[in-house]
């Protein structure tokens, strides 16, 4: 699962030409701007992701100005993205420990405070709300589709180094996933099951493409996931006319992974479904840095906006020890990031 605020370390720290109260600071993979002198190489720090939400509590008034949202869905609180500051990338925020008398000064590095800090991912309203009415939770036999960004998990670089991979474009839409369980067919959101009450975009979908019918025939209860985009999902930057479903996970129950991309790419051929578009395959990974895939995962999207980044994957399912998972990480394009309106 992705810590969106944990227990870190300072890894590095440069000057900002022509900034006099301002320097660059590595966490992780992720360049944080602070200011000048607050941290020292090797201490400890409380460090937030992009796409955090902090509640609005007084040590985090400093970001109202910049930081302040509300709505009916996400309530009212602080959302961290990306800024450039005097020329630098900033991405996330570092807070020095003694900002939070509840934790100890002996917290293990990597820990998990999102629970205690009251700290939750920055969701567009939009997300969960026009897929109909919630019937309940996320299915708990099926995976949640958040992969985690290559700065918060350099390690896989050297893990995929000469392994089959391929690179997927990152579709800015929201997750969907649907598929059988004890003979029912059933659809989820991002966060919920949604019910089939003629209100769902996505139960529409389904039955437009046969899906559900298609099912029945099926000699396991896969589960497939994959990325809805459509007019009034995070401003359609694929400029669709109506709504498309694009496929980057089919979940084998027997084994609870991902087929590999040949056998996925064949299962969604046999439905008619159209996956996500893999941009690049080859038999050894060799990218070697975090600004080289920055680099890779800039361009747009056919619509000509964009684009959001890319998903980078083992061909066949790979564990892998940094994420404690499969081997899928994503990274997200920069120029995207600073396009970012919500």
């Amino acid at each position: 699962m992705r810590k969106l605020v944990s227990i870190q370390i300072v890894k590095d720290i440069r000057p900002i030409a022509s900034a006099d109260s301002i320097e660059l600071v590595t966490i992780l993979g992720w360049g944080v701007v602070t200011k000048k002198n607050e941290f020292s190489i090797g201490q400890k720090c409380v460090f937030f992701e992009v796409d955090s939400f902090l509640p609005t509590e007084e040590r985090f008034e400093f970001l109202r100005s910049s930081s302040y949202r509300k709505n009916d869905f996400m309530g009212e609180g602080f959302r961290l993205k990306t800024a450039k500051l005097r020329g630098e990338m900033s991405q996330g925020l570092a807070m020095p420990l003694s900002d939070f008398p509840e934790l100890s000064e002996n917290i293990e590095i990597d820990t998990d405070l999102a629970e205690i800090l009251g700290v939750r991912k920055w969701e567009a309203p939009e997300t969960e709300s026009s897929f109909g009415t919630i019937a309940e939770s996320f299915p708990t036999w099926v995976s949640k589709t958040d992969e985690t960004r290559v700065q918060s998990a350099e390690g896989v670089i050297a893990e995929l180094h000469g392994k089959p991979y391929y690179i997927s474009t990152k579709l800015d839409g929201t997750s969907i996933s649907m598929g059988r369980k004890d003979g029912e067919f059933w659809v989820a959101g991002r966060n919920a099951l949604h019910k089939d009450d003629g209100k769902s975009s996505a139960w529409k979908y389904a039955r437009k493409m046969n899906i559900e019918v298609s099912s029945e025939t099926w000699e396991k209860d896969y589960t497939i996931q994959g990325e809805f985009c459509a007019g009034g999902i995070q401003g359609n930057k694929l400029r669709l006319t109506e709504p498309k479903w694009f496929i980057f996970n089919v979940i084998d129950p027997d084994t609870n992974k991902r087929l590999p991309l040949p056998e996925m790419l064949e299962f969604c051929e046999n439905l008619g479904l159209a996956t996500v578009p893999i941009e690049e395959t080859g038999d050894s990974f060799d990218y070697t840095s975090i600004s080289s895939l920055l680099d890779r995962a800039e361009g747009q999207y056919d619509s000509g906006t964009t684009k959001e980044g890319i998903v980078i994957r083992s061909i066949a399912p790979m564990y892998s020890e940094t994420l404690r998972s499969d081997m899928s990480f994503k990274v997200i394009n920069n120029k995207y990031l600073l396009k970012d309106k919500n």
